[in-house]
């Protein structure tokens, strides 16, 4: 269980790590021999922490356009406060903080504002006075006395419309978020881009706290029809943030409620959105306010931990280094150069045992693709089945609205499933070279410090970023979430839907049209994996050799300008400083 005591009387630990860390970076002499880069990352790394530590805790909330994430805002603040109705040539990005005078200010990007009412932020009256501005809007500061932004700062974002137009500015709140709201749609249930979104940029981040909020539940006729949405968004959820809260809301009409307005329609609904609501905001209030200062301790720690390991490695490199004499470096330095252009050579090597891998994969993903689509094609003849009097077995309003986002839902899960079945297989390739680069730059006498320590560290940075690159969305133009050539027969399905309602015949139609495009598709995504695997090598080859080749030379340099011993007596000085801030540390281990 938790120690919640431990982590809300840390603040002094915290203030000592700190200030050990700055006996670090302003002694001259210790700074003269770690380099001015290096000094000047731990500083940066302080700045940041500070900033984290005394900002508001911060709730993001995101979500593709349409989805209702200002209603919401303003369905949680109990008034209409959040821009909504707008268009994505004009939204901002909006942060809402407290303050005792309500108000809202235009923020620059050259840092000026201009005090705005609040009519001013719709869509109408913005895009009337942008012409008068002193410069393009980076963001717009709201303040209000609503008793829960005492505890936390909102951010509404844009629409997600397009995840290769990611904002920058989205980007940022993202990783400085302490916790994240996802806003969806129960009329557009989990799209595929707001699938991939929720694999690409949430997940990863491991955040402590992420709500899926799907809106507008009350526009749903039965709750059978909610079960059946509820449970495909939580499905999918699991898969992807297992850690998500699903809820099913509608925060259009949780505002009119709170604001004594007329009410939508009741269609036998209402208890269950509402009572989501009320658990959703009871969820805020037990795992965020009364929990943000212990979110935010740990985030804090954790910035703190990787400062003190990676300025201990650095030093341990150096009193490694500092024992050899200056002939010792240059032959080390003269074999370092000569196994880089081996390791170069090994890499071309290796590319044709890559190529090989990956096109057994492909065939195996091909062949298990055929066996989908036979099972696939007994499943929709089967949604023609009729009883002993002649009648339909299967209900025909239900398969005209539920069997295209069926078909889609099955066709892109197979195709994911086959790409997932091949991850850790892919992994294991390019996880198995890149260690056997790194085991040749691992020169003799530096071996045991300069690799083992601070260099393995980076490894392990650099296969997670090489594994989460292969398996990554868009990154060469190829999607391996959903099939994008198959999109083209789906594209063909919905243009003739228009004309006809039978669905299922039309699916047939286009049968072998999805199953083609999708063998095609499978053969372009392993292709383009292939590519990917190749150049996360090659920069992985890159990135050693130019980490080792820095160390050699400041190596030398710390040689050449400094006394063995006075290099000596300086790091035992520095390595004394942190081991205080690593007995601390070494409380808040998991």
């Amino acid at each position: 269980m938790e120690d919640n005591s431990l982590y809300l009387s840390s603040a002094e630990d915290i203030q000592r790590i700190r200030a050990r860390l700055k006996m670090i970076t302003d002694d001259e002499q210790i700074a003269k021999i770690l380099g001015e880069d290096f000094i000047n990352s731990l500083n940066e790394w302080d700045e940041l922490i500070e900033k984290r530590s005394n900002e508001p805790f911060t709730l993001v909330i995101l979500g593709e356009f349409k989805r209702g994430k200002s209603t919401i805002i303003n369905a949680l603040l109990g008034k209409e406060l959040a821009p909504t109705n707008v268009s994505p040539e004009t939204y901002t990005i909006n942060e809402i903080t407290y303050g005792r005078v309500p108000g809202v200010e235009a923020v620059f990007e050259n840092g000026k504002r201009m005090r705005l009412t609040m009519k001013d932020t719709t869509r109408e009256r913005l895009e009337a006075r942008m012409k008068f501005f002193p410069g393009k809007i980076d963001h717009l500061d709201i303040k209000d006395n609503s008793p829960i932004l005492k505890e936390m700062r909102i951010v509404d974002t844009p629409g997600l419309s397009d995840l290769d137009d990611l904002d920058r500015q989205v980007t940022q709140y993202l990783v400085n978020a302490d916790a994240v709201m996802y806003a969806t749609s129960a009329l557009l249930p989990f799209s595929e881009t707001e699938q991939v979104f929720l694999g690409s940029h949430i997940q990863p981040q491991r955040f402590g706290i992420l709500y899926v909020l799907v809106n507008m539940i009350d526009a749903l006729g039965t709750m059978e029809d909610v079960e059946k949405i509820m449970k495909r968004f939580v499905d999918i959820s699991n898969e992807i943030v297992p850690n998500a809260f699903v809820y099913g809301i509608s925060g259009y009409d949780e505002l009119a409620r709170k604001m004594g307005q007329r009410r939508p329609e009741d269609k036998g609904t209402r208890e269950f959105y509402e009572n989501q609501f009320f658990k959703f905001e009871l969820s805020l209030k037990r795992d965020i306010i009364m929990r943000k200062d212990i979110i935010r301790t740990k985030r804090v720690l954790s910035m703190l931990r990787q400062m003190v390991d990676e300025t201990t490695a650095k030093m341990n490199m150096f009193v490694e280094m500092n024992n050899l004499d200056k002939q010792k470096l240059e032959v080390i330095t003269s074999d370092f150069e000569r196994e880089a252009k081996e390791i170069e050579a090994i890499l071309e090597s290796k590319k044709p045992l890559i190529h090989l891998s990956i096109t057994e994969m492909q065939q195996q993903a091909e062949g298990w693709m055929y066996e989908f689509f036979a099972k696939l094609r007994k499943s929709i003849l089967e949604c023609l089945d009729k009883d002993d009097q002649g009648e339909p077995v299967y209900n025909a309003e239900d398969i005209e609205k539920f069997f295209y986002p069926f078909l889609m839902e099955k066709v892109g899960e197979a195709y994911r499933t086959c790409i997932e079945m091949h991850r850790e297989k892919i992994n294991h390739v390019v996880e198995k070279i890149s260690t056997e680069l790194a085991e040749r730059l691992g020169i003799a006498d530096l071996s045991e410090v300069t690799l083992s320590t601070s260099f393995d560290r980076i490894m392990m940075s650099m296969n997670k970023n090489v594994t989460r690159s292969v398996m990554g969305v868009k990154l060469f133009g190829t999607s391996e979430t959903f099939p994008p050539a198959t999109m083209t027969s789906f594209s063909q399905i919905l243009k003739k839907k228009k004309m006809t309602t039978d669905i299922i015949d039309i699916a047939l139609e286009n049968y072998d049209d999805i199953r083609i495009n999708i063998v095609n598709d499978i053969k372009l995504v392993y292709q383009d994996l292939e590519t990917k695997a190749i150049s996360q090598l090659e920069s992985i080859c890159r990135y050693q050799t130019e980490l080792g080749r820095s160390a050699l030379e400041q190596a030398k340099e710390v040689s050449g300008e400094f006394d063995e011993d006075f290099v000596d007596n300086t790091l035992k000085t520095a390595l004394s400083i942190l081991k205080e801030p690593a007995r601390l540390l070494e409380k808040y281990e998991d």
